[in-house]
């Protein structure tokens, strides 16, 4: 299958929360799309026939298609979700959490939400994602600029990732990694391809000076240096930490 640019990393999501969802032995009423950027994953969520009716919960209720029958879309924060307690059969998210300012928050809100034996199932960007990139530009900022900026954000690892699932308090939780190589022509190349899925650095705390030529230059040098192939083309490494949690039984 091909994986266009841009969108595969929420294809591949789609499609391994298609396949955890499968093995699972229930279907659930109502399932809740938290976050999820694109639109993939609701008709995967629909097509696997384990959810009866998906409700899209974005910042923005604003799509480039029209609602399925089975699909609803409403405006959420998800720090600050309008969910009653006990309200919901299933939660899932795809590559939306890792930007989310307070997640053991946002992990608590979600478990108050699921109804008892309530499901959570998320995939976030892990923190070994980009591992080259963030190297290249340390080490050439280090050189230049004499200084160091945060150019992507902090991500998760997959032992906080379950801490986290403890700490809100949810049953049989459950954390694993999966990691996707992907080979550019040029860092300039994978750098493109970050800015049209929009994930731009968003980061208070980084740098507000231009990224200098010089530096930039000096860091597909070290890139090329360190990580390219044989061929001349260089990795990138995508790592998706997938969450599954149960909401306790009641009584």
């Amino acid at each position: 299958m091909f994986l266009g640019p841009c969108l595969f990393l929420l294809e591949r999501a789609a499609e391994d929360l298609s396949d955890r969802l499968t093995s699972i032995n229930r279907r659930f009423d109502c399932a809740v799309d938290l976050g999820t950027p694109g639109e993939g994953l609701a008709p995967a969520l629909i097509a696997s026939d384990k959810v009866a009716v998906v409700v899209r919960a974005n910042a923005t209720t604003a799509y480039s298609r029209a609602l399925g029958p089975r699909e609803l879309a409403i405006a959420a924060d998800e720090e600050a979700m309008p969910f009653r307690e006990g309200s919901i059969d299933l939660f899932v998210s795809a590559l939306s959490l890792q930007f989310v300012n307070d997640l053991p928050g946002t992990l608590a809100q979600i478990r108050r939400a699921l109804k008892p034996d309530g499901l959570l199932l998320a995939a976030l960007a892990g923190g070994d994602t980009l591992t080259e990139l963030r190297q290249s530009f340390a080490a050439a900022e280090a050189e230049i600029d004499d200084g160091i900026s945060p150019r992507v954000i902090p991500l998760v690892d997959v032992r906080q990732a379950g801490a986290l699932l403890q700490r809100a308090g949810f049953a049989m939780p459950v954390s694993d990694v999966d990691r996707l190589v992907v080979r550019y022509s040029s860092p300039l190349a994978l750098m493109h391809d970050l800015r049209r899925m929009g994930a731009s650095n968003p980061l208070r705390e980084r740098s507000r000076r231009p990224l200098r030529r010089d530096t930039l230059r000096r860091m597909m040098e070290i890139y090329a240096a360190r990580f390219a192939d044989r061929d001349g083309r260089i990795p990138a490494t995508f790592e998706l930490v997938w969450l599954s949690g149960w909401a306790p039984q009641s009584g």
